[in-house]
């Protein structure tokens, strides 16, 4: 698969284009691009599998402000705590996300299907990749907050 640098900016611009036309939220990258996350705190993840020729996973990492934020944009109405809801909308992001990524590797010629999307949340909890897999995480910032996109491929 060799290294993410063709990818990084695909998926920057398609965060942005999801965020501006489905949630209705300025969002811009911020800073470089991370090779771990560490520990989340206070937080929902969005995530959908890669599998095919080369298996991987996408995930959205939101503080819980920032995910009761966008899940209002998202859905236009009033939420105000982590529900059904917003895991819904979380995994809704994930999934268009994962879309986006399964066809820039299928336009390099890679045959990905995707996973239905799930969430986690918790207080604190960690990501951890597969030794055997690429990672990479994408930092953005919100008006509500800051969030992360990451990306883990087969190498």
């Amino acid at each position: 698969m060799g290294d993410f640098s063709d990818i990084i900016p695909k998926v920057v611009d398609a965060t942005v284009e999801i965020f501006t036309g489905m949630v209705m939220m300025e969002i811009n990258q911020e800073g470089e691009p991370l090779t771990e996350l560490g520990i989340i705190k206070d937080s929902i993840t969005g995530m959908v599998g890669l599998a095919g020729t080369h298996k991987g996973m996408l995930a959205v990492h939101f503080p819980n402000d920032l995910a009761l934020a966008i899940t209002t944009s998202f859905l236009g109405m009033d939420v105000e705590e982590i529900n059904e809801d917003v895991q819904d909308a979380v995994g809704e992001i994930a999934n268009m996300l994962g879309g986006n990524v399964k066809t820039l590797l299928t336009d390099k010629g890679y045959d990905i299907q995707l996973s239905l999307p799930s969430t986690i949340s918790g207080e604190e909890y960690t990501f951890l990749a597969d030794n055997d897999l690429q990672q990479i995480v994408i930092p953005f910032t919100a008006p509500a907050g800051n969030f992360f996109v990451e990306l883990e491929l087969e190498a």
